[in-house]
């Protein structure tokens, strides 16, 4: 897809430290419980767990500014929280992680969004889910886009990343790329379902097959049916780029000038691909504000997202691994 050296990857990564860019979209909470099972319950079928430990983490779109911090980058976080011990708890990790605040709007309706694992001898037994899914107050959203307006002068990009948590609207969207256009800011869109093609005239639009599947309402079997989907998401949302992420099968880029490109994964083996996709769009729009052309920096991306996908729960990548990867295969 394109020549690339641990050099040119560490000239970027120069470039893009300190870069501010503002993410956009729904913050989660990840609770683990880890433990041992030894029995089954007299109650239920079910397994009793002995709690060895508690965790929490960053999840939904504040992995995605995790990885930004990461990588070296300045992540401004815009995200809704409740007014509750998981909001305060998601607020403390943030800051700890040197995370900037300011953005994280607190909304007095609605629960911080949690996400809580059960672990039992390494397996994943159970997820519980506290959420609200409807659509943030017009309030909320002016205050999301107040605080966007106030840094766009020294913002080198913007990632709106949904999950179908309610936070991005389709006022929040149109308004969030007007705002971009007027200070030429490049908008990355991880999209959802729901909001699909609302994500009009942005720098990259990133679906995973799956998604673009269920949008478009087609199967993908063959390259040429991935092709001709890359063809019409360009068509129907006039962006400048599409990457649609392919899983095992690596990625494949379109743009408006016809031309095509494609990458195999990089991972040489697998231990699990919880949070590969933010990994990628984290990386991608760290290397554009460094200065990358997007085919590199989705070349750059493809290698991060082989890092991560290498090591077993949510991590984020870091630069000395991902220029390691890059050296490897020189």
């Amino acid at each position: 897809m394109h020549t690339l050296t641990a050099e040119r990857v560490e000239e970027l990564r120069r470039q893009w430290t300190d870069k501010r860019i503002a993410v956009i979209g729904d913050v989660m909470l990840d609770r683990y419980f880890w433990g041992s099972v030894h029995r089954v319950s007299p109650e239920a079928p079910v397994p009793v767990v002995d709690l060895d430990d508690e965790s929490f983490h960053l999840g939904g779109a504040s992995n995605v500014a995790n990885n930004l911090k990461s990588l070296g980058a300045n992540p401004l976080m815009l995200g809704v929280i409740g007014n509750d011990n998981s909001g305060r708890q998601l607020q403390e990790i943030l800051a700890d992680a040197g995370l900037e605040t300011t953005g994280m709007i607190v909304d007095e309706s609605r629960p911080t969004t949690v996400k809580t694992r059960i672990i039992g001898n390494n397996q994943h037994i159970a997820r519980l889910d506290r959420e609200v899914k409807r659509s943030i107050a017009v309030e909320t959203s002016d205050k999301i886009l107040a605080v966007l307006e106030s840094y766009a002068a020294s913002t080198a990009g913007i990632i709106l990343q949904d999950y179908n948590k309610g936070v991005i609207t389709p006022a929040l969207i149109e308004q969030t790329i007007a705002l971009a256009r007027q200070h030429e800011i490049p908008v990355f869109v991880d999209p959802k379902f729901e909001n699909f093609f609302a994500y009009q005239h942005v720098s990259l639009f990133k679906p995973n097959i799956t998604e673009t599947q269920d949008a478009l309402g087609i199967k993908l079997k063959t390259d040429e049916d991935i092709r001709r989907a890359g063809r019409e998401l360009l068509k129907r949302l006039h962006c400048e780029q599409v990457l649609i992420t392919l899983g095992a099968r690596g990625m494949m880029l379109f743009d408006q000038g016809d031309g095509m490109a494609s990458v195999q994964a990089r991972a040489r083996h697998v231990a699990d691909v919880s949070g590969a996709g933010d990994t990628v769009i984290a990386t991608i729009a760290a290397a554009v504000a460094g200065g990358a052309a997007m085919r590199e920096a989705a070349t750059i991306a493809n290698f991060a997202a082989g890092v991560v996908c290498q090591e077993p729960g949510i991590v984020s990548i870091e630069p000395e691994s991902l220029i390691k990867a890059v050296r490897h295969c020189d």
